[in-house]
């Protein structure tokens, strides 16, 4: 099978957006994704782009995204963090996620990054068995700590 890396382009964003929610619904959240075309294009491809994003084509279609971007770590410096590699239901397991982690781990190399983080959900096996056969650390004594905007708004409610 003969397929093909390459950056993003904003036209992609319907395809990459099609991937986003069948990731969803792969993880159990299939009414989780908020965001839509029009902001992954305006966020991903205007003056200060919030994202980078690769895509694997197979025949024409996207078929596996890695979308990526920058952190800044207090005790590392530099890192990536990335925040989804999605390959499509049907092509997992012809080499498309390998062919993207390579890819994201020779961008962040060539950025000079000392680490590259991104996260897995923990009944995920598979993921979690790829990731570390490709020499990943899987840090099981962390929690992921986040707050969602209502949190955010409800937060704000109460500072003053």
């Amino acid at each position: 099978m003969e397929f093909k890396i390459r950056n993003a382009k904003a036209s992609d964003m319907p395809e990459v957006h099609h991937l986003i929610n069948e990731l969803a619904i792969f993880e159990k959240e299939p009414d989780a994704v908020e965001v839509t075309v029009e902001d992954l294009q305006n966020d991903g491809f205007g003056k200060q782009p919030a994202f980078h994003c690769f895509v694997a084509e197979v025949n024409s279609k996207i078929e596996g995204i890695a979308l990526i971007y920058n952190r800044y770590s207090t005790w590392k410096g530099k890192i990536i963090h990335l925040e989804d590699l999605i390959v499509s239901k049907a092509m997992r397991g012809t080499g498309l996620g390998t062919a993207l982690l390579d890819t994201v781990v020779k961008y962040g190399h060539d950025l000079g990054v000392k680490r590259i983080n991104w996260e897995v959900i923990d009944w995920n096996e598979k993921a979690i068995a790829f990731y570390e056969k490709k020499g990943a650390k899987v840090l099981r004594d962390w929690d992921v700590v986040w707050l969602d905007k209502a949190a955010i708004n409800n937060y704000i409610s109460k500072i003053d």
